[in-house]
């Protein structure tokens, strides 16, 4: 054994292969969903054996089969990842949301790479197999940088995932040619280049190579109220805990608000974290968006100056990708008695958010909050989506080159006839169109913007219809010099501006 706990005669087995653990269904009669892994690992280790001379009874290579955790456990893999020849993922959006999976691929890549000649292209020791299309994931980091061509394992491998190759027998020939192709490249890797055999780490120190999460699917909750000993005199302490995230606004009804809403976000799809939003506010404030989040909102801590100031500060940031929830418990006598005050304490103060909200989500709380534990879960839903969308809106990376202009209706009013083909709109004008359907409130417009019932803004050449446009085409025909005397030079400020109701973008 060497000081690495490798004994230098034994050979070496060529590939780790490494899956992320499917859970079983729970539907009665269901099968091992690991089953496909397990057939792969032995498909490959036929084909490897058929590529090179390892001698029979050599393990070809490794798969972690057992899934019970422990020192044991951990101790194998550390073994093998310290002396495997080739680290082998399969990339599924399980895969990357796998600590363990983070782990062995951070516990492999601690492990130098050297090309076994000179002239020889260095390359990472990782072969990654898709195992589910990942075109519509995005990848961690260490995954996205890593160079490799999966087309070279045939078309079908590239668009359905092996998986899929695997269970449909239409796949079988691709399925096969897969199998070859990736035993084969695992092979030349092994044969091009040289990673000694590591040291063993603690597996269970090590951490994950992945963002395990991405930031759409993280859900930052924080609550704002107070804890037991900071409330009010004329505050019942029994919707109260030690800590501020024990608020039980519902009580008895549920459980505290935070954990009833993490319960909520996971069956949305979200990984939920739970935080106080004295700790979040000034991040927030700041702009800097970790994720999208929720603001769960005790109206009685609003009596409090300083978390007051806090709020105010948070609306006046706009920050959209965090949505308020406010907990209103109308079983609460004290919500009943002091509930009026309250309610236009907080409407004064989540002004903007007030205004950014309507109409689409504010309605749904109503005027005096979530009533109800039912009212909230209600709520919840729409919630998080509105603070995923705004937080996809604000992260999302702009285009190199500006996307070609839109189509405007001003432009084709602006140069009259000939905007579109000989006569604007074959022959003659269209009727006039009403409020801008992409206003977001009709009513603030300018008072000014004349609107569709006015009809002394459409030109009175208009008046004659069809056939004056057809007269006025005929004699176009036969002249094709522009006479017009109001050309469009640029110089008047106030030419070409549309005649009809409300701006078009």
């Amino acid at each position: 054994m060497n000081d690495r706990g490798w004994d230098e005669d034994e050979a070496r087995p060529y590939f780790f292969l490494s899956y992320a653990h499917t859970p079983k269904s729970g539907a009665r009669g269901a099968g091992d969903p690991n089953h496909w892994v397990r057939q792969l690992y032995r498909d490959l280790c036929e084909a490897v054996l058929q590529l090179t001379t390892v001698p029979a009874g050599v393990p070809v290579g490794f798969m972690d089969e057992s899934m019970h955790q422990g020192e044991l456990w951990a101790d194998r893999l550390s073994e093998e990842l310290a002396s495997c020849r080739v680290f082998v993922p399969l990339y599924s959006p399980r895969y990357f949301n796998s600590v363990p999976c983070g782990q062995e691929w951070h516990a492999f890549t601690r492990r130098p790479v050297y090309p076994a000649t000179i002239d020889a292209e260095r390359t990472s020791g990782i072969v990654p197999v898709l195992w589910a299309p990942m075109s519509r994931y995005r990848l961690p980091k260490v995954a996205s940088e890593l160079q490799f061509n999966h087309a070279g394992f045939g078309p079908d491998y590239a668009t359905e995932g092996l998986y899929a190759l695997m269970k449909l027998s239409y796949f079988r020939a691709a399925y096969e040619l897969a199998v070859h192709r990736l035993a084969a490249r695992i092979v030349q890797v092994a044969e091009e280049t040289v990673i000694p055999v590591g040291r063993r780490l603690d597996f269970n120190t090590l951490p994950s190579a992945f963002n395990v999460t991405a930031p759409t699917k993280q859900l930052r909750i924080s609550v704002l109220t107070y804890h037991q000993g900071e409330l009010p005199p004329d505050r019942n302490p029994d919707f109260y805990g030690a800590r501020r995230t024990d608020w039980h606004p519902y009580r008895p009804a549920g459980s505290p608000i935070a954990q009833h809403a993490v319960r909520l976000a996971r069956q949305l799809g979200f990984q939920p974290t739970v935080h106080e939003f004295d700790d979040e506010v000034e991040s927030i404030i700041e702009g800097n968006a970790e994720a999208p989040g929720l603001l769960l909102l005790d109206r009685w801590a609003l009596r409090d100056p300083h978390r007051r100031e806090l709020v105010r500060r948070f609306d006046r940031c706009d920050a959209t990708w965090v949505s308020v929830l406010e907990p209103w418990n109308s079983d609460d006598p004290e919500c009943d008695g002091g509930g009026r005050e309250l309610v236009e304490l907080s409407d004064q103060i989540l002004r903007i958010t007030r205004r950014a909200g309507r109409p689409s989500f504010l309605g749904v709380t109503g005027p005096t909050g979530l009533n109800t534990l039912e009212d909230f879960d209600d709520a919840l839903p729409r919630a998080a989506m509105k603070a995923k969308y705004a937080f996809e809106g604000r992260t999302r990376a702009e285009p190199e080159e500006p996307p070609a202009p839109r189509p405007s209706l001003r432009e084709a009013f602006r140069h009259g006839p000939g905007a579109y083909g000989p006569d604007g709109f074959g022959g003659h004008r269209p009727e006039p169109y009403g409020p801008d359907p992409f206003d977001r409130d009709p009513d603030d417009r300018d008072p000014d913007d004349r609107g569709a019932d006015d009809r002394s803004a459409v030109p009175d050449d208009r008046s004659n219809g069809r056939d004056n446009g057809s007269t006025n085409r005929n004699a176009r025909n036969n002249d094709h010099r522009d006479t017009r005397d109001d050309r469009d030079d640029g110089d008047d400020p106030d030419a070409g501006m549309a005649p009809l109701g409300g701006p078009y973008r």
